[in-house]
């Protein structure tokens, strides 16, 4: 469904929400090249369009589980002052000291939980963008069009 006229519908939107939403990718457990990541496998999909009261937009996160692993390899490369790119300091997604740990038995739980713990939070996230997108197209006036637009393709 991404490639879905009601989704070329909201391209600015997604844009100006993107921006609005880095602080929240900042405080999350996610790097900016992580989430990047998260997105391209998450695909936005409207639940009932055709209802305006039950209408929303929701994250489909089917492949995001997919691609949980390959977060571990992006933005890890080593920044200024030894600090992993894209990670803040004191940050419990792990560095280079969870790597050590790790390596030595002592990280406290296998990469299966973590992962689980990865997918629920980019699930959670992902979501939480989409019910920004939908509140940014309700207050601009557009969700009744991007809602109809969506109806009509089902």
């Amino acid at each position: 469904m991404s490639d879905s006229p009601w989704t070329d519908r909201i391209v600015g939107a997604r844009m100006t929400v993107d921006q609005e939403f880095t602080s929240r990718i900042v405080e999350s457990q996610f790097s900016s090249q992580q989430w990047s990541l998260i997105m391209t496998a998450t695909e936005f999909e409207i639940e009932h369009p055709d209802d305006p009261d039950r209408a929303r937009i929701v994250a489909n996160t089917e492949k995001v589980e997919q691609i949980i692993p390959e977060l571990e390899n992006v933005g890890t490369g080593m920044g200024m002052g030894g600090q992993p790119q894209g990670q803040q300091g004191g940050s419990s997604s792990g560095g280079v000291l969870g790597s050590i740990k790790g390596a030595l038995g002592l990280g406290g739980g296998d990469s299966g939980d973590s992962h689980a713990e990865q997918e629920r939070a980019a699930e959670q996230l992902t979501q939480e963008y989409a019910d920004e997108l939908q509140s940014h197209l309700e207050s601009n006036g557009r969700w009744d069009s991007v809602r109809q637009a969506a109806a009509t393709e089902e």
